[in-house]
């Protein structure tokens, strides 16, 4: 077993990629959107330009000035509206494998498992959730020797009982809000 550090960082702030959650990646509620905000949540869910200039080109569809937009995007992100603006990679189709997981961890550990969990850059998504299994995340990786060593580290580490739950087959992977 090994003891973690409470004060590690989960996520690294970027003034341009929009990688972060602010306030630790802890999710906060309640935000208060104007109609451009909105709008901007709109539109840059479905698709986002791939242009040479993309933010020029999304502000023109949206009726602001470039810098505006560039602005509201940083507010946006440092309100944990948007995590972050890349595209979703199909790690199957480069190659790669992915599997969904699930652990069962004592309440007076998970956030220590969760920041170890969220440690690995393979992990894309980790969450808390009501049962026996209680905390659930995605692990992808470049092979099937590669995702299972993960697995195995993140068992060995935390010694909690895990169930591996690989994908047969996908249905769909995107949503979209209509934020109103």
């Amino acid at each position: 077993m090994i003891e973690l550090d409470k004060n590690n960082t989960l996520f690294v702030k970027s003034d341009t990629s929009f990688s972060a959650l602010s306030g630790g990646g802890r999710e906060k509620t309640g935000l208060e959107l104007d109609e451009v905000d909105k709008a901007i949540l709109n539109a840059i869910q479905p698709d986002f330009p791939l242009e040479e200039e993309p933010f020029e080109a999304l502000a023109g569809q949206l009726g602001v000035s470039e810098d505006e937009l560039l602005r509201r995007l940083n507010t946006l992100n440092d309100k944990g509206a948007i995590r972050r603006i890349g595209p979703v990679l199909n790690s199957r189709k480069l190659g790669g494998v992915s599997t969904l997981v699930a652990l069962r961890v004592p309440e007076k550990k998970i956030e220590t498992v969760a920041d170890f969990v969220s440690s690995f850059p393979e992990v894309s998504h980790n969450y808390q959730r009501q049962g026996d299994y209680n905390l659930w995340f995605t692990l992808s990786a470049h092979s099937k020797e590669e995702l299972d060593s993960i697995i195995e580290s993140i068992k060995t580490k935390t010694g909690c009982p895990m169930l591996d739950l690989p994908t047969l087959q996908q249905f769909k992977i995107r949503v979209k809000f209509n934020i109103r």
